[in-house]
């Protein structure tokens, strides 16, 4: 307790959450009930314009006072001046999601302020007054306004390039805010991707892929494509900025708003109309460690497929395989399982092409040109493992390794591209492997997907023009009447009327009577079979999983429709 600051309630506070990982809001908000701090729990439509405005001012006065870093310093801790108290203006009101944090009394030493009335409130709240009267602001695209428009026409209808025109455009034009400001605006969008595409010759197109979905964010005009490509690789580590005629791998990594975020980034050589220039498409995977789930409960999953799912993995052997398309979560899933069964006492590999997130008490192989995937498979098998994850089963040497490493009494987990969970066992078997290894070597097989959240300021009742879809899910009539099953509508606070996402799932766990119908099968798997079983025992299909999140008005009949089309 000493290095949390003691023995106090908020010492404990800080141990609570920091170490075993309770929920920031609950804590505090007892904690203010513990020192009898008052509480300030309001949305952001109850809050008067008069007084987000009264806020500004202060913020205001305390740069004035004591500098635009200690306005960060109380933002960064989210702290806020919020008014005076009632009938006196010397005493001024603060809200924090600490009220016990000591930066809260050096406004009283830094500024013209003597007299503080402190409230507890929660970090949405906090978060959303801050986005409201003083939003963080993206100095590189700021850079890029005042620039104005960038100079094009540098790139001569030649097969070769300038290269040092092109380097007098990077220079003149400002694209390095362009892409840096980039870099910073997709962390705060929650962009997982970036796509950099090339519009023509003289056009270049900013994509961020948000819930899934690809939105466009900037359209550059007067910008040759090879000018924004070089940037990129000069801005990056490990691509090479005079070759375009090959695919390239790099990474970045910049500060955020206090955070580091780490970019995976890919780069191909892509054909046009403009047959005599050279363009690059750029893709930027944002790998920000704050979104990875490291509750396993968190992941969504419905309860029979929570609890067959831990079962499989609070064993000490066997393989758990996740399957499903790119971009459907697994890599998520597999993470949050791993955090689950971690601990001192097991030895945790992860064989990972390539590595994204650091998982802390594993330790992760690195891939390169000295040490291929195959070789990196084979070495774990030699370095006393306990729990090990193949980041995917790609051919035989993998999937033979995973059901070894299974069968000699390690709990393994892996991915598998496939549409459904009984197609994972004929993808296995058609790769060479033996029945009966399958039938005792898999625990569970779940194939998931990522559907969209609706979003719960303006989703609305199902119209009726989808009813006859919607029944044909599965959804009764009365359900539809009921007014509880919603459709997108779309505000300010979301996507189109998403925000987020979440998973549809089915999980295939290997009972006795799967076994022994793969055992049975002879010259192929009889996946209908296997599938009828599984349904016996409570298995949701992918559709059946997504209709249960229409009745839970999680998502709509678009998003399940869209999921479930190859069923």
């Amino acid at each position: 307790m000493e290095e949390y600051g003691g023995s106090s309630a908020s010492a404990l506070a800080r141990v609570l959450e920091i170490e075993f990982g309770a929920a920031h809001d609950t804590i505090y908000e007892a904690l203010s009930v513990y020192y009898a701090f008052p509480t300030f729990k309001k949305d952001m439509e109850e809050i008067p314009a008069s007084q987000l405005e009264t806020a500004k001012q202060l913020l205001d006065h305390i740069r004035a006072d004591a500098g635009e870093d200690f306005k960060k310093k109380l933002v960064f801790h989210k702290i806020l001046p919020f008014g005076f108290q009632k009938g006196s203006r010397d005493v001024m009101r603060v809200i924090s999601s600490d009220p016990t944090n000591t930066v809260i009394q050096e406004i009283t030493s830094r500024t013209r302020y003597r007299k503080l009335e402190v409230f507890w409130s929660p970090i949405k709240t906090i978060n959303d007054i801050i986005e409201k009267i003083s939003p963080e602001k993206n100095e590189f695209l700021q850079l890029l306004e005042e620039a104005g428009d960038v100079i094009h026409d540098i790139v001569e209808d030649e097969p070769t390039i300038d290269e040092q025109a092109l380097d007098e455009e990077i220079n003149k034009s400002l694209l390095v805010n362009l892409f840096e400001g980039a870099l910073i605006e997709s962390v705060r969008k929650g962009a997982s991707d970036i796509h950099i595409i090339p519009n023509g010759k003289d056009a270049v197109d900013t994509y961020f892929r948000i819930d899934g979905k690809l939105q466009l964010w900037l359209r550059q005009e007067n910008t040759a494509p090879e000018a924004l490509a070089a940037v990129v690789k000069d801005r990056s580590t490990g691509v090479d900025r005079f070759e375009r005629d090959t695919a390239q791998d790099g990474f970045a990594q910049r500060m955020v708003d206090g955070h580091l975020i780490r970019y995976r980034i890919s780069i191909l050589p892509i054909v046009s109309q403009e047959y005599e220039r050279r363009f690059e498409s750029v893709v930027i995977r944002v790998i920000d460690d704050r979104n990875v789930i490291t509750d396993f409960r968190k992941l969504g999953f419905q309860e029979q497929a929570e609890k067959e799912f831990l079962k499989s993995i609070n064993t000490s052997k066997g393989l758990v395989i996740v399957t499903g398309p790119t971009g459907s979560g697994k890599s998520t899933t597999l993470i949050a399982a791993l955090h689950h069964v971690i601990n001192p006492d097991v030895n945790v590999l992860t064989c990972e092409d390539p590595v994204e997130y650091v998982i802390h008490g594993a330790r992760q192989l690195k891939i390169g040109h000295k040490m291929s995937f195959e070789q990196a498979i084979r070495s774990i098998l030699r370095h006393d493992p306990d729990i090990v994850m193949v980041g995917e089963i790609r051919d035989k040497v993998t999937a033979d390794t995973a059901v070894k490493l299974a069968n000699t009494g390690h709990l393994t987990f892996s991915t598998l591209h496939t549409n459904d969970a009984p197609s994972a066992i004929t993808r296995l078997y058609k790769m060479g492997i033996e029945t009966f290894l399958l039938a005792y070597s898999i625990n569970i097989i779940i194939a998931q997907r990522l559907v969209r959240r609706l979003c719960n300021h303006c989703r609305i009742p199902i119209t009726e023009d989808n009813w006859e879809a919607a029944m044909q899910l599965g959804l009764t009539r009365e359900e539809l009447e009921s007014g509880t099953i919603y459709q997108a509508n779309g505000c300010p606070k979301c996507h189109n009327g998403y925000k987020g996402r979440t998973s549809v799932a089915e999980a295939l766990y290997f009972y006795p009577e799967i076994k022994e119908e793969i055992i049975r099968s002879v010259s192929e798997i009889d996946e209908e079979r296997i599938r009828e079983i599984a349904e016996r025992h409570g298995m949701l299909s992918m559709r059946d999983s997504g209709v249960e999140r229409m009745r839970e008005g999680i998502t709509d009949l678009a998003e399940v429709l869209y999921v479930a089309t190859e069923e």
